[in-house]
């Protein structure tokens, strides 16, 4: 998949794991939900044509490895911050961008990580979790002894969001990749 163009251009995995997300929450429960009240449902913004359209759209960026404008991606979050279930949604889509980007590193490194002796794995994993947090997240990540955080500029794709979903969209997408590269 093709890095950033420039600094204005974000993966589309980004914006493709936030409207899966709203997507889920505005999915209805049950069947009694989804007959009685039609007109309802039709308010939902993740279950609308648009949505779907968007997903296709989002989807075929990842397969073609095209970068999508960061303009559009930052529209998207703001609209999704005013969301009465915005911390929700971007923790889920926080941890939804974390496994698609560690399910898209080699079988190979995935094996090392998992089969090396534990002081050989463990660089290996946090240069992977460097390589994915820089490239679908615009931070970096940092450690202080034992501890790891990601450090977020403001000009990351999802800050746009606000502090408070930006911070639960990252914060769950560190915690879903630590621990998917056994890094816990």
């Amino acid at each position: 998949m093709a890095s950033r163009e420039h600094s204005s251009s974000v993966d589309p995995l980004v914006p493709l794991s936030l409207l899966e997300a709203v997507r889920e929450a505005d999915r209805p429960e049950d069947a009694e939900e989804t007959e009685y009240a039609p007109e309802l449902l039709n308010k939902r913004l993740g279950i609308t044509d648009t949505v779907y359209a968007q997903i296709r759209r989002y989807s075929e960026a990842v397969q073609r490895g095209r970068a999508v404008n960061g303009e559009e991606v930052t529209a998207l979050v703001r609209l999704i911050a005013r969301r009465p279930d915005a911390f929700e949604v971007f923790r889920s889509a926080g941890a939804r961008t974390a496994r698609s980007a560690y399910d898209r590193l080699s079988s190979f490194k995935k094996a090392m990580i998992r089969r090396l002796p534990r002081f050989l794995a463990r660089p290996l994993a946090r240069r992977q979790a460097r390589r994915i947090i820089g490239r679908y997240f615009g931070a970096a990540l940092q450690r202080a002894g034992q501890v790891i955080h990601m450090e977020v500029p403001p000009r990351a794709p999802v800050a746009a969001g606000g502090e408070g979903p930006a911070r639960a969209y990252h914060d769950a997408a560190l915690l879903e990749l630590l621990s998917l590269l056994m890094l816990t």
